[in-house]
């Protein structure tokens, strides 16, 4: 009985999604360029009307811990020390209703289903992201890395399979599933010598190939990693969306060259596959260019995260250390302005062609937000065809996230899940990544604290 009333509750909830949905889209779709202006300011605290109290009160708390950078910076040695002084279950205890409520969905399907339902009940979409991931120094066997496929299918599945789902996405991390150290050698390889897109194919079907510069063991380990990529490539296609990231400059063009061969495999129909472009990189137009190129060439879809990046410390202290040209942009208006630039180039790409290329402006910048809405809206790209979509951290950047979405884009919030433990150490390396978005948060706690006093007034 009480099954039936569930499904009857959400039944009504969709139906009444929809009907708002449509009327929504009668009343927008003539927006002028002045009202589309003033509609996505960004500056109405009432975004967050449809967050409860104890939201408001965890989001102010959590917020104001981000903007000590000397807390963003030791956050990992922070954690260890509290770990260590309160034990593993009271630290859980403690983190679980403050930092991991904001940032995490939750730790098994059940709740990760009740936060993505609520999502999608304020017009948001879900981005899983596996919290699995390596670096130098940390590889693992194949053991591991066939484990981390499971964790991946699996996130595909329930991307997939839940009535949240609407046209979802996932995020993946190829260091996951390949090492970083091969990913290193690889990128050295193939900067001398190319390696054909089919040759990469050839492996994901199962063919025993040899890869030019690599020893045996390596070859091995790359064939067994294409495997798995193609697993997970066959699982997604015509399902879920994957979303490739980037990583670190002395493994990106190996991360690429084995994205691109899986487009080539997959995207013969749709942009099922999609990589990742960092604007703080200077060579990140030239890379944006050579991708366009290969996939007319290649006849396959080109999906595009485009981000700012988060690695800019590392890489300029690695290029300095090794002796090479700094890699990244000479200064913050630089990146923004290549942002923005491969923004608009990528949009007119799409306003002829959005049935082959799609670009989800990943970004928390409301410049960029507002530049990438106002594209759409001249160049006549149908904001409901999902060739340009939107994407926010979730627990951040909601005033920015609920506005689009109340004005009918598609957005899409990363959402990691899984335990404390597992879940930790990349909220961790998120927040010392993304420390000058953290540390810019000002405006959304100012609105959130309107929200709270607005409520506090109202109910004396």
């Amino acid at each position: 009985m009480m099954s039936t009333c569930l499904r009857s509750s959400r039944l009504y909830s969709v139906s009444v999604r929809l009907m708002a949905t449509a009327s929504h889209r009668m009343v927008v779709t003539d927006k002028s360029p002045d009202l589309l202006a003033a509609s996505l300011a960004f500056e109405d605290p009432r975004a967050f009307q449809v967050k409860s109290t104890g939201e408001l009160i965890r989001a102010l708390g959590v917020f104001r811990l981000c903007s000590f950078p000397v807390l963003v910076n030791n956050c990992d040695k922070l954690m260890s020390a509290a770990r260590s002084i309160l034990g593993r279950r009271l630290f859980s205890l403690l983190l679980r209703p403050t930092v991991y409520a904001q940032f995490v969905a939750g730790e098994n399907e059940k709740e990760i289903s009740k936060s993505m339902e609520k999502m999608s009940l304020l017009g948001l979409r879900p981005m899983l992201a596996v919290p699995i991931e390596e670096d130098l120094g940390e590889s693992t066997g194949e053991k591991r890395y066939n484990d981390n496929m499971e964790a991946m299918l699996e996130c595909v599945r329930m991307s997939h399979s839940n009535a949240w789902s609407k046209d979802p996405m996932m995020q993946l991390k190829v260091t996951a599933l390949l090492s970083p150290e091969l990913c290193v050698k690889l990128t050295t390889i193939i900067s001398k010598q190319p390696y054909d897109l089919d040759l990469l194919v050839r492996a994901m079907n199962g063919e025993t190939v040899n890869f030019p510069g690599l020893e045996e063991s390596d070859a091995a380990h790359f064939q067994c990693s294409l495997r798995r990529l193609n697993q997970i490539g066959q699982a997604s296609v015509n399902k879920v969306r994957v979303l490739v990231d980037a990583e670190y400059t002395y493994m990106n063009p190996a991360l690429t060259l084995v994205t691109m061969a899986m487009m080539k495999k997959f995207n013969k129909d749709g942009a099922w596959i999609w990589n990742t472009y960092q604007c703080y990189l200077k060579e990140t137009r030239t890379l944006l260019l050579e991708a366009l190129a290969q996939s007319k060439d290649g006849g396959f879809c080109l999906g595009v995260k485009l981000v700012r990046g988060a690695y800019m410390d590392k890489e300029r202290k690695l290029a300095m250390r090794e002796g090479r040209p700094d890699p990244v942009q000479d200064s913050w208006e630089d990146t923004n302005n290549n942002y923005n630039s491969l923004l608009g180039m990528m949009l007119k790409v799409i306003a002829k062609d959005p049935e082959s290329y799609r670009i989800i402006v990943a970004t928390h910048n409301e410049e960029s937000v507002k530049r990438a809405a106002k594209g759409v809206e001249e160049l006549g790209i149908d904001k409901y065809g999902g060739s340009v979509c939107f994407g926010q951290l979730l627990g951040m950047c909601d005033h920015v996230s609920l506005t689009l979405a109340k004005e009918g884009y598609a957005v899409y919030k990363s959402v990691p899940y899984g335990s404390v433990d597992d879940t930790l150490p990349y909220l961790v390396r998120r927040a010392q990544e993304n420390r000058t978005v953290l540390q810019g948060i000002r405006k959304e706690r100012d609105l959130l604290r309107q929200e709270f006093l607005r409520r506090l007034k109202r109910s004396s």
